[in-house]
């Protein structure tokens, strides 16, 4: 791999071969990623890996049905675990003050830290992955299916298998649009035409807004894919499931 060419040439992989990713090198690659950075060296992460189809199907509807699941070599459930931390401590008669919202900020930071680590080192490996944003969606589901304890909270899923495309970039933000220097540089209306023209004009944007009749790409965003509506709604199931899970916010 060109590593010099990696970071502007990875791209978000939802197909995948029937090439089989060994458990050897899931764990090789987990292993490595266990040396992202981490809360005060805790650690407050685990791992649930999901491989035969009946253990991929149970996930599937979590995620909204979304074929990578079903489609990959493994789904890999990133959660925050705060349970392992305060079993540790109960045995070794420490007081355990780890059920609060600061703990799970620290756990989920934890968590992200390794799903971005490991995700690197998969790609460096030759294979693709995708990150569903739909894991805190659908959390009581998730946990229900993996069997999560209270104090564990399921945060990030990767598919993870072969490639079977090669996709196109899907472009980013200008680095203007979120480096600050000194102070934070609020945005103008001229800046925001600015820093979003190139968005706006690709071909597939302008699809985007044709497809869903809107007049605006940002009214996709609004409208169709994370409505307020809709935010609202997982808001609520995510509070409550957190609740029911341990911790108190």
């Amino acid at each position: 791999m060109n590593y010099n060419s990696y970071w502007t040439d990875r791209r978000t992989v939802r197909k995948y071969s029937d090439r089989p990713v060994s458990d050897a090198l899931l764990n090789e690659m987990l292993q490595k990623a266990a040396h992202a950075p981490t809360t005060g060296n805790m650690q407050l992460y685990s791992v649930i890996i999901s491989r035969t189809q009946e253990e991929k199907r149970a996930l599937a509807p979590a995620h909204f049905n979304q074929p990578q699941v079903e489609g990959c070599a493994a789904v890999l459930t990133f959660c925050a675990d705060l349970n392992r931390m305060t079993e540790w401590c109960n045995a070794r008669k420490a007081d355990p003050g780890f059920d609060n919202l600061q703990s799970l900020i620290a756990a989920i930071l934890d968590t992200a830290l390794l799903a971005q680590q490991f995700n690197t080192i998969a790609e460096q490996n030759g294979l693709g992955v995708c990150m569903l944003g739909t894991t805190t969606y659908n959390a009581p589901q998730i946990a229900k299916a993996l069997g999560l304890p209270t104090l564990v909270v399921p945060v990030i899923t990767l598919t993870v298998g072969y490639p079977a495309e090669s996709p196109e970039d899907c472009g980013r933000l200008p680095v203007e649009a979120f480096v600050h220097y000194v102070r934070y540089r609020d945005y103008t209306p001229e800046s925001i035409d600015e820093l979003y023209r190139d968005k706006e004009e690709r071909q597939d944007s302008k699809g985007f807004v044709a497809e869903n009749d809107k007049e605006t790409l940002a009214q996709v965003f609004t409208d169709i894919r994370y409505p307020r509506s809709n935010n609202e709604h997982f808001s609520d199931v995510f509070k409550e499931y957190l609740e029911a899970a341990g911790i108190k916010i």
